[in-house]
């Protein structure tokens, strides 16, 4: 499924004119430098192609034939390659690394002698010639070269020619008739289902994060653990050369640096894609989806078209009422890849109509909201994975601390509108107990997490957690964090706001999971602080200790001894309740859905 929607898109962008999509054959490369070559095959000048607009210069894309897949073997490119394989010279000065130089140089030569004889292009011949010419020992030798140019890539361009030399129609032509002369045996496609050669190896995907810088694969047979009949490497999967081309050409167009397809959310790569009536259609969706996915934390025009179209597909909507050139039918791919050695994991693969993942997208903001709104943005999926590492202060969180399998599950979760992973409220807990912070996302999470569990197991009997305090809540865990809420008031205003550490510093992580074994000391101490206040301000220790009676009425005889990890949700949302309604000074019950 995956690999036949990746090949029909490709098939989609060539039809269009996609730039960057290459033909069969053909891929994207970097190219740093052009040998110009004179008709008689001596080398004229050496240009740099590099595009040196920034502060580093950046080498060009260029549409060549298809790189050979390489990994110890010597495999040379068709009229180009990296200076190994062009001039017989590599950065690496050992004797085993000038002898593989060497050896790849005369692999290079013989492949291009034996497609080009009896070529009749005059740049064709001027190659052949400069081969027969040129040694290794000449690079040292000329002022055309610098060591700078070691291991770049090396195209070729006969003098007074705009033309690269792979650009030239006799190359074309070529490269044609290598393609058709494949040794593959022929077998029925798993994605085209046409008898074509199948690809032994497939080429390498290029761009996911944390990958070999060579490339990766999805499909590959190396083991004879993997095999099966008999049958070697690709031939245990066959997918013809055309349909592996296809998909690996369109996965490395999406992966690209500067992809607006493409998002990285922990160590997991996602690529998108949508398909519609019309290039159009198409690109307008997919901007809107990315925008739902990962909102812009800066750009605050940007904020404002959001947040009401999210309020309008969650209330039913179509799009087009959004925008004229978004349909509720447009169906979208989205495919989530992380690194596994040589290979690539699949995190999650997702299908749908446009409208669905914005429906999704518009309640996982709403399972998250609270009152005040813990958010100026909506945050980004990438922004809510890092409320499960560490917050250190004076220092920001770091991505690579994210659980690498949590990314893919939550983004899973969010896009199908199943429930979050457990795993995801197991490290808010954990980490709010290890660092003390109770920030407004991580408990906006906790809350999530709770409200989408028991509104898809349809637990009636459930309080539903509301958006801001709920007096009438009477869940333990709820309670016993808005106790411990009020009890931070209450040594706060006895002893100053600005005292090193309140209880929450020193007591959080203990009160929320074994609360039986520190409530009752809290309390203790609660007193002696209210008759320390009633001497300065005796109205605020009548509220306070008013606020105290009225939860602990609620809960049972004696403290639990402990609470599970959804109670403990409880509590932080709890805790997070009863401070906010005591800056705003909310005593009333605000119900889901009403404005404080």
């Amino acid at each position: 499924m995956i690999l036949s929607a990746l090949d029909g898109y490709y098939h989609r962008l060539v039809e269009s004119g996609e730039e960057g999509i290459a033909p069969v054959g053909f891929s994207q490369e970097k190219i740093s430098y052009a040998l110009i070559l004179a008709e008689n095959g001596s080398l004229v000048d050496v240009q740099d192609i590099r595009d040196t607009r920034g502060k580093k210069p950046v080498p060009a894309i260029l549409t060549l034939p298809q790189p050979p897949k390489r990994s110890v073997n010597i495999a040379p490119c068709f009229l180009w390659d990296k200076s190994a394989y062009v001039l017989g010279v590599a950065s690496a000065e050992d004797a085993k690394s000038r002898k593989r130089a060497i050896e790849t140089h005369q692999a290079f030569k013989n492949i291009h002698q034996e497609l080009l004889e009896g070529c009749e292009s005059p740049a064709l011949k001027a190659l052949l010639a400069f081969l027969d010419w040129w040694t290794p020992e000449m690079f040292a030798e000329s002022p055309l070269f610098s060591e700078s140019m070691l291991d770049g890539n090396f195209v070729f361009r006969l003098d007074g020619e705009k033309a690269y030399l792979h650009e030239c129609q006799e190359a074309h032509f070529l490269r044609q008739a290598m393609l058709q002369q494949s040794e593959s045996p022929s077998k029925v496609c798993l994605v085209s289902g046409e008898r074509r050669p199948v690809a032994l190896l497939h080429p390498s995907i290029k761009g996911v994060y944390g990958a070999q810088t060579a490339g990766a694969s999805i499909v590959s047979f190396n083991l004879d653990a993997f095999t099966s009949y008999g049958h070697s490497q690709g031939q245990n999967a066959p997918i013809s050369e055309q349909a592996a081309f296809a998909y690996i050409t369109v996965l490395n167009h999406l992966l690209r640096k500067g992809s607006r397809q493409r998002l990285q959310l922990g160590d997991t790569s996602v690529v998108f894609w949508a398909e519609a009536d019309s290039a159009s259609q198409a690109e307008k969706a997919e901007g809107v989806f990315a925008d739902l996915l990962n909102p812009s934390a800066t750009d605050a025009s940007e904020t404002a078209k959001l947040r009401p179209a999210l309020d309008a597909v969650v209330k039913g909507r179509p799009l087009r009422e959004i925008d004229p050139e978004l349909e509720d039918t447009t169906r979208l791919y989205i495919l989530g890849l992380a690194p596994n050695a040589s290979r690539l994991s699949v995190r999650f693969w997702e299908t749908g109509l446009l409208h669905s993942f914005a429906e999704r997208l518009g309640q996982h903001y709403r399972d998250m909201k609270l009152t005040p709104l813990p958010w100026k943005t909506e945050p980004s999926v990438w922004r809510l994975l890092l409320q499960t590492v560490p917050h250190r202060e004076g220092s920001q969180p770091k991505s690579d601390d994210i659980p690498p399998q949590l990314a893919g599950e939550m983004t899973r979760a969010i896009l199908t509108g199943r429930c979050y992973p457990r795993s995801l409220l197991s490290n808010l807990i954990m980490r709010m107990r290890a660092d003390g912070d109770l920030s407004p996302l991580r408990v906006a999470l906790c809350k999530a997490v709770l409200t989408r569990e028991s509104r898809i197991a349809n637990k009636a009997k459930e309080k539903e957690i509301s958006m801001s305090l709920d007096t009438d809540n009477a869940d333990p865990g709820y309670l016993l964090g808005r106790l411990f809420a009020a009890l931070e008031d209450i040594q706060q205003s006895a002893l100053g706001r600005d005292i090193n550490a309140t209880i929450r510093d020193r007591y959080y992580g203990a009160a929320s999971a074994t609360p039986a074994s520190i409530f009752p000391v809290l309390v203790r101490n609660a007193q002696h602080h209210l008759g320390r206040l009633r001497k300065d301000n005796r109205g605020a220790a009548v509220n306070l200790e008013k606020d105290v009676n009225e939860i602990v009425d609620k809960l049972p005889a004696s403290f639990p001894k402990s609470l599970r990890i959804e109670a403990q949700g409880r509590f932080a949302i709890g805790y997070y309740h009863q401070n906010k309604a005591r800056f705003s000074g909310q005593k009333s019950n605000v119900k889901e859905g009403e404005e404080s």
